[in-house]
C-alpha cells in the first residue's frame, strides 16, 4: 500500500520558535525540541528530576511567572521538548501532556463540562471515554448523546443549542469504522461547537486533524508515540483558541508528568516516521493475506479498497497503521484458545503501538447503544508490530491449523456422544 506520509510538507517551529526549514515530518520529528547548546551540546534533551526551582535574586523570584522554568509541575526542559515535539508533529498550538491516555481523555472531556451542556460522542469509542461520560460527566449534569460513527454532516441533525463539545475516534478502535472528519468539523465550525478526535490510531502522522479544523488532537502517547511498550502517556495537541484553556484546566487539576516518561516517549518518536511506515506496510500485507483465509469472514481496515471507509479513510489519511480488525468464523471458546494459546510472535494484552505484535478477542457488542455490533463470528483485534512480515504469517497460519485441529477433535467428541 503506497504511504502518502510525504505529500504534505509544511513549516513547522523549533522550541525557540525559530522556522525549521521546510521539510517532511521525518526529518521535523529528528530535530524539533533539541536545544543541544543549552545542554552541553548532548543530542537529546536530559531527564531534569526537578520539583523546587531556585531563583538566584529576589528580582527573578518575584519575575517567577515569566519564567518557563518555574516549579516542576509545571514542566522542564525535559517535558518542554516532547510537548514541542508534538506540536510540531500535530501542527498545534501548543501541547499538554497527561500521565495517560486515559486521563488525555478525561481532561479534555471535563475542560468543558458544564451542567446543561450536551456532548455528542461516537457510539464506536474507546471504552473508559464512554466510562468517563457515564460515570463522571453524567452526574455532574452533562448530557451525553451517542452517534452513528457513520452520520458525517447529518450530526447537525442531533445538536441542540447545548451542544458544547464533539468527539469522534477515527478509526473506531475496535471496530475500524471511518466518521467523515471534515463534514463533522465543518458543522460543529458553523455552530462554534468544540471538536476533538482521538488520532491514536495514525499517531498524528497520517492524519492532520487541526488542519481540518479539529481543535483538539488527542493521542495515547503510551502507543505508537512511546513504540516500546514501556511508559504511559496522554498528549493533548491544540489549536491556538483551545489551547491556554486546556492547558490551565490541566494545572489546576495538578496534571504532570514524570521527567523519565516524556524523555521515553521524546526519543521514541524520533523513529515514528520509520516504524510508522513499517507497521503501515506490514499490516497491509497481512490484512491481505488474511482476506484469503477460509476461516475469516471479513477483515476491517479502512485501507482495503473494499472497507466501507475506506474513501472516507483516502481523502485525510496518508497511511494507516499496524492496528486493525477481523472476524473469524463462530468458534467455540476452546478452540480459539487453542489457537491463541500458542502463539510464538503474537502477544496477548491491553494496549498496542509497540514493536511487538498482538492478537486478542474483543466483544465490543455491549459497549454499543445507538448502534448494533452484530459481527456474525467472533470478532478479533491485531496489531501487526515490526517483526518480519513471513514470520507473523507463519506464525499465524500454524495458529489456525491448531484451531482447525481442535474444531475437529471437538466435532468427533460431539458424534461420540449422540
Amino acid at each position: 500500500m503506497q504511504d502518502r506520509s510525504d505529500d504534505s510538507v509544511v513549516e513547522k517551529m523549533n522550541a525557540d520558535g525559530n522556522a525549521v526549514a521546510k521539510a517532511n515530518d521525518q526529518t521535523i520529528l529528528c530535530h524539533v525540541g533539541r536545544e543541544t547548546d543549552a545542554h552541553y551540546g548532548a543530542v537529546n534533551t536530559p531527564v531534569y528530576h526537578a520539583s523546587t526551582i531556585l531563583f538566584p535574586t529576589l528580582a527573578a523570584h518575584d519575575a517567577k511567572q515569566d519564567a518557563r522554568v518555574r516549579y516542576g509541575r509545571r514542566g522542564t526542559p525535559t517535558q518542554f521538548s516532547l510537548e514541542d515535539a508534538v506540536s510540531a508533529l500535530e501542527g498545534a498550538a501548543g501541547t499538554v501532556l497527561t500521565p495517560s491516555g486515559a486521563m488525555a481523555i478525561s481532561t479534555a472531556l471535563l475542560a468543558f463540562a458544564r451542567a446543561g451542556a450536551h456532548y455528542l460522542i461516537p457510539d464506536n469509542v474507546y471504552g473508559p471515554c464512554r466510562h468517563c461520560c457515564t460515570e463522571i460527566l453524567k452526574p455532574l449534569g452533562v448530557d451525553v448523546t451517542y452517534y452513528d460513527p457513520a452520520i458525517g454532516a447529518g450530526i447537525a441533525d442531533l445538536m441542540t443549542p447545548a451542544t458544547r463539545l464533539i468527539w469522534m475516534e477515527a478509526p473506531g478502535s475496535q471496530t475500524f469504522e471511518m466518521c467523515d472528519i471534515g463534514a463533522i468539523a465543518r458543522v460543529a465550525r458553523e455552530r462554534d461547537v468544540i471538536t476533538v478526535i482521538d488520532n491514536t490510531w495514525a499517531a498524528g502522522f497520517y492524519l492532520k486533524p487541526l488542519a481540518l479544523g479539529i481543535d483538539i488532537s488527542l493521542q495515547a502517547g503510551t502507543k505508537y508515540l512511546s513504540g516500546h511498550s514501556d511508559v504511559m502517556m496522554g498528549t493533548l495537541a491544540c489549536a491556538s483558541n483551545i489551547f491556554p484553556r486546556i492547558k490551565d484546566f490541566a494545572q489546576r487539576l495538578g496534571v504532570c508528568v514524570g521527567p523519565d516518561d516524556a524523555y521515553l516517549v521524546n526519543r521514541g518518536m524520533r523513529t515514528l516516521a520509520v516504524r510508522m511506515r513499517q507497521h503501515n506496510e506490514s499490516a497491509f500485507q497481512i490484512a491481505l493475506w488474511l482476506q484469503s483465509r477460509p476461516e475469516v469472514l471479513k477483515v476491517l481496515h479502512p485501507a482495503l479498497p473494499d472497507d466501507p471507509g475506506h474513501f472516507i479513510w483516502k481523502e485525510y489519511f496518508t497511511g494507516a497503521s499496524g492496528l486493525f480488525g477481523f472476524i473469524l468464523k463462530p468458534v467455540e471458546r476452546s478452540c480459539l484458545a487453542k489457537m491463541l494459546d500458542d502463539m510464538k510472535y503474537f502477544g496477548m494484552g491491553a494496549s498496542w503501538g509497540g514493536y511487538e505484535s498482538l492478537l486478542i478477542p474483543t466483544n465490543p457488542a455491549p459497549l454499543r447503544t445507538a448502534t448494533a455490533w452484530r459481527p456474525e463470528g467472533q470478532s478479533m483485534r491485531i496489531h501487526v508490530g515490526l517483526e518480519d512480515t513471513a514470520d507473523l504469517i507463519a506464525d499465524l497460519e500454524a495458529g489456525f491449523e491448531r484451531l482447525a485441529a481442535a474444531e475437529r477433535k471437538l466435532a468427533n467428541s460431539m458424534r461420540r456422544t449422540l
